[in-house]
């Protein structure tokens, strides 16, 4: 039997890949992040996020392969990091418990324009075309708009280191997740 598993969505920037990692050690759980993924097929056609993306929104196979291949690693055991990946467990009747992380975009600019070593200004334009691409994708693909998930847990990070996202998100699980 399946356990519940663990998923968190939001925007890039948002500290959700963090917030997952560092969840994964507390808990003794694999991450995989959906983005990860998503960046590793771009690589593997040699296109650029925005490229990728742009082709995304022509051929559904791209999605639907990524999707189906993150449904395929929900076990209970995993936690599963991808803006919709929770909303696609819900919908197929599957233990979920799905975490939703958000913050203003401008913070979320900065925080990725830090990582990347990049000015916030471009990060900012190139943050926007790909979330209006991928709520395009969602959306026509699945019928699943990015800004109206059901979450068990929402938290606005703008203000929250990551140890104390990482608290607020074992303060609120559920005992069987903790202790399976």
């Amino acid at each position: 039997m399946r356990g519940t598993t663990v998923t968190l969505a939001g925007p890039a920037g948002s500290g959700k890949t963090t917030a997952a990692r560092r969840l994964g050690l507390k808990l003794g759980r694999e991450v995989v992040s959906g983005g990860e993924l998503f960046r590793q097929m771009a690589r593997d056609r040699k296109l650029d996020l925005l490229a990728f993306s742009a082709l995304a929104e022509k051929d559904p196979r791209i999605d639907h392969e990524l999707d189906e291949r993150m449904v395929g690693l929900a076990n209970g055991q995993r936690i599963l990091e991808s803006r919709i990946i929770g909303e696609m467990l819900h919908r197929r009747s599957l233990p979920v418990w799905r975490i939703g992380l958000t913050a203003p975009e401008g913070v979320r600019a900065e925080r990725v324009g830090r990582r990347e070593n990049r000015p916030a200004s471009e990060v900012l334009t190139e943050m926007r075309q790909r979330e209006a691409s991928e709520r395009r994708r969602y959306l026509h693909y699945y019928a699943i708009d990015v800004d109206q998930l059901g979450t068990e847990l929402t938290l606005d990070t703008a203000a929250l280191g990551p140890g104390a996202v990482v608290e607020a998100i074992l303060s609120a699980l559920p005992p069987e997740i903790l202790h399976p």
